[in-house]
């Protein structure tokens, strides 16, 4: 618990002293090179995230981005299809939903906050984008740290540290490769253990702004129950706007929930939304 509210103070401090420095006064002057301006469309990696995973996209600073995710809760995978027809195909189930929002503090650095209602989970997080992929850098790479807690941060606190690593092909496809190693993810079981996972990912563009996305992660030590996290699904992207309608195993939204994995014999209909501010 200490940990957990120790890294919470932490990320605070972080993104105040982040944020004062990216005042006006402290600013970069002169334009960017078009190939590090942060603010330019990436056509293989439209959004911040795939379904569940990060990506490699970065946020110019003063920037913003706003994201809602959205899991019905009736299982596709119960009863017949004039049954789920009944149902709506899981919209009279109610819904696990999250609510992100991004800030760009300085220079290739994200701050981070997520809500969601499942165990009133808040998660705050950090993301460094040193290296994006170009002539004779074949991989784009982030640096992610974490920090979430349920009951509104009151307990069960799970820091995390991670990387994504990416790379883009022709501006229609992008692979995603994300180990991150997550504390305390058997708090809820009663006993102390973590998680090592490594999500992997891919998103193809099928159209000038149409896209299918999957993704799935492994478990490779620690506490382990239920199945790898898993989805898939298609976006599409609008000026500013990106929304995709995916199919999952899970309800997860932060890395700790990723870690857990998913239910066996279990699909969830769902979507996501994002609106960039910049």
């Amino acid at each position: 618990m200490v940990l957990g509210r120790r890294c919470g103070q932490a990320l605070l401090w972080l993104c105040v002293l982040s944020c004062a420095f990216a005042t006006p006064a402290f600013a970069q002057q002169t334009p960017a090179p078009d190939d590090d301006d942060d603010a330019k469309v990436q056509p293989a990696e439209p959004d911040y995230h795939l379904i569940n995973l990060p990506s490699t996209l970065r946020l110019p600073v003063r920037g913003m981005n706003f994201g809602l995710t959205h899991r019905f809760n009736g299982n596709l995978r119960n009863g017949s299809f004039g049954h789920q027809l009944d149902n709506l195909f899981g919209l009279d189930q109610g819904a696990t939903m999250s609510l992100e929002f991004r800030y760009g503090v300085a220079k290739h650095v994200q701050a981070i906050v997520l809500r969601t209602n499942l165990d009133k989970n808040i998660e705050f997080s950090g993301k460094w984008d040193p290296i994006r992929q170009g002539p004779g850098r074949p991989l784009s790479i982030s640096a992610i740290v974490s920090v979430e807690g349920s009951n509104n941060f009151r307990e069960r606190y799970s820091p995390a540290v991670g990387a994504v690593v990416a790379h883009t092909v022709k501006e229609r496809l992008a692979v995603y490769a994300t180990p991150v190693w997550v504390h305390g993810t058997a708090a809820e079981a009663g006993f102390d253990q973590d998680t090592f996972f490594v999500g992997l990912a891919a998103r193809a563009r099928i159209g000038v702004s149409t896209y299918v996305v999957g993704e799935v992660t492994p478990r490779f030590n620690g506490y382990a129950p239920g199945d790898p996290e898993y989805g898939f699904g298609i976006e599409k992207r609008v000026g500013g706007h990106a929304f995709q309608l995916n199919f999952s195993n899970a309800f997860t939204a932060t890395y700790g929930q990723i870690a857990r994995g998913g239910f066996p014999t279990t699909l969830y209909l769902g979507f996501n939304l994002a609106r960039k501010f910049f």
